[in-house]
């Protein structure tokens, strides 16, 4: 009998946890303390296969059903188990013997009676279905786009494939099928008030956590040993943010040629607001007006700026987008502002990789219901652009519902009368760096719009649209 391995058992309890508390497994494994105590590579697999079997979940159910003769029956505890087993076999570069015999032992340490029939389905997947994922990604790999293929070689959802498809080709879903089974890089930004590119570098290199310098994003470094960052404390005491690298190029966008007010909608948790106050002159912040309608997540961004030393440039204020073209609104917001940023909230279509569990919880009609969302908020914003200002549009989205098509619609409506398209490369932060431009330039659409796609080994996919008011 083998020996269950501490990284799959702490894997299993990540996964169960999160399905009996319907939390975030990312928000899970960064308190969980079992974690933590693991080695750095066992920490590294054990984070893999709990976010690996999440982000697959509607796929690894299938293959498991496949061999199943009661599927209904099985208990939830043996299917997290098998679910995480057959997500190693499928789709990392374990030993296939290896991955099923633990998938085994996994079982047996929730369930020992359904020993016998882990070992059963596991080695029919390590026999058979493993070979067809293999299959399919090597036909993916050699220029094929098929729905069926891009559905198993990915884990993700076929209708979700074949829209992206259908929106924009096949060279840009293979780039998102190849990338959700790959670690997302880890990108962080200085903070400007604290720290130049040059010190920032030095600092992460003491820390031995292999910074990579980002060309076209000064002070940005992609992390090569990145599981040593949060015993640092320079996430927590904002002398970075971790943000990638699309999302940065977005925030180097909107960003105004001078310091002047900018409202940002959608603030989140704030990383944007930190990217965004120093962009230009980190010695003159420009001033920053954030809204979100989420109480939590404004009390956490004040909590941030705080921290980042820019509780007196960025003002937090909880309130609806959609109500920023009533009357009696605040006095901070009463008002127009020279850049407004509408970050809007997404299907996160792009960025998948990361979030997990949107790939078998997204739906069809949650795009629709999402895009009539942004349209709001893009109208409302619109509202508060001062003549000659900017509006911005964003989304971390690759569907064209979400993208061109609120764009489009919002130009063509009373709301957007007046406003015109202005393409991404023409933005300030582009015309004072070559290199920032041309990278920008690669990414822009015939329409002037930034479309980042998503790529194993790069940013995720993001969406950009300049608006200026005439």
């Amino acid at each position: 009998m083998a020996r269950l391995s501490p990284a799959r058992r702490v894997a299993l309890s990540l996964v169960g946890d999160r399905r009996r508390r319907d939390a975030r497994i990312r928000d899970l494994a960064r308190d969980d303390a079992a974690l933590e105590a693991l080695s750095p590579a066992d920490r590294a697999l054990a984070y893999r296969l709990a976010v690996g079997a999440t982000a697959a979940t509607t796929t690894l159910d299938e293959l498991v059903n496949a061999y199943l003769k009661r599927p209904g029956s099985l208990e939830p505890r043996v299917r997290d188990a098998l679910q995480i087993a057959t997500y190693e076999i499928c789709y990392l570069d374990t030993p296939a013997a290896v991955s099923a015999s633990q998938g085994v032992e996994l079982v047996r340490s929730v369930a020992p009676r359904a020993a016998g029939l882990a070992n059963a389905v596991l080695r029919k997947v390590a026999a058979e279905t493993r070979l067809r994922v293999d299959a399919a990604r090597e036909r993916l790999a050699a220029g094929g786009a098929d729905s069926a293929d891009l559905a198993l070689a990915s884990a993700l959802p076929a209708w979700l494939l074949r829209r992206v498809l259908d929106d924009r080709g096949a060279e840009l879903v293979r780039g998102l099928a190849q990338a959700q089974l790959e670690a997302a890089p880890v990108c962080v930004a200085a903070n400007g008030l604290r720290h130049d590119a040059s010190g920032l570098e030095q600092l992460l290199e003491r820390e031995e956590l292999e910074p990579h310098a980002v060309a076209a994003l000064p002070g940005s470094f992609v992390l090569g040993a990145p599981a040593g960052l949060a015993r640092t404390g320079l996430v927590t005491a904002a002398d970075v943010v971790v943000a990638d690298q699309s999302a940065q190029l977005v925030c180097r966008i909107a960003a105004p040629a001078v310091s002047v007010d900018l409202l940002e909608v959608g603030q989140g948790r704030g990383t944007k607001s930190i990217l965004l106050a120093t962009a230009v002159d980190a010695k003159h912040p420009s001033h920053i007006v954030a809204v979100d309608s989420v109480p939590y997540k404004v009390r956490l961004s004040r909590r941030r700026m705080e921290a980042a030393g820019l509780a007196a440039t960025v003002t937090c204020v909880e309130l609806d987008g959609c109500l920023l073209a009533s009357e009696n609104l605040p006095a901070e917001l009463d008002r127009r502002f020279g850049t407004v940023l509408v970050d809007a909230p997404c299907s996160g279509s792009g960025t998948l990789r990361r979030h997990p569990e949107i790939a078998s919880s997204l739906s069809a009609a949650d795009v629709s219901s999402l895009a009539s969302l942004q349209a709001r908020l893009l109208v409302a914003a619109a509202a508060r652009v001062a003549p000659g200002g900017t509006l911005i549009y964003s989304t971390c989205s690759v569907l064209r519902e979400e993208d061109e098509a609120v764009v489009d619609a919002f130009l063509a409506s009373e709301a957007g009368h007046g406003f015109a398209i202005e393409p991404v490369s023409q933005a300030p932060a582009c015309q004072a760096s070559a290199r920032l431009a041309q990278v920008v330039g690669a990414c822009q659409t015939p329409e002037g719009y930034l479309l980042v796609p998503p790529a194993p080994d790069g940013g995720d996919g993001h969406f950009c649209a300049r608006l200026v008011r005439a």
